[in-house]
């Protein structure tokens, strides 16, 4: 169940009004009501470019690490 914390955070309120509005007089007491969700956390950093995700990792293009890694758990 989320608090209603959680429901203002993930609207977008900022930490410092939720703080308030609830009557706390530490932002340390709202931080435990308001935990964002991992899809929240996500989409935050996404919406300010923080987080990318490649395409294509830089791995799957180099045919002498992936030959190396196919070798694992071979009998020589």
């Amino acid at each position: 169940m989320k608090s209603k914390a959680m429901h203002l955070l993930e609207a977008g309120v900022n930490l410092f009004y939720i703080k308030d509005f609830l009557g706390h007089e530490d932002i340390s007491t709202t931080e435990v009501y308001a935990k964002a969700s991992i899809e929240t956390q996500r989409a935050a950093l996404e919406k300010h470019s923080i987080v990318t995700a490649p395409s294509t990792p830089s791995w799957a293009t180099d045919t002498d690490t992936l030959e190396w890694l196919k070798s694992f758990g071979k009998q020589q």
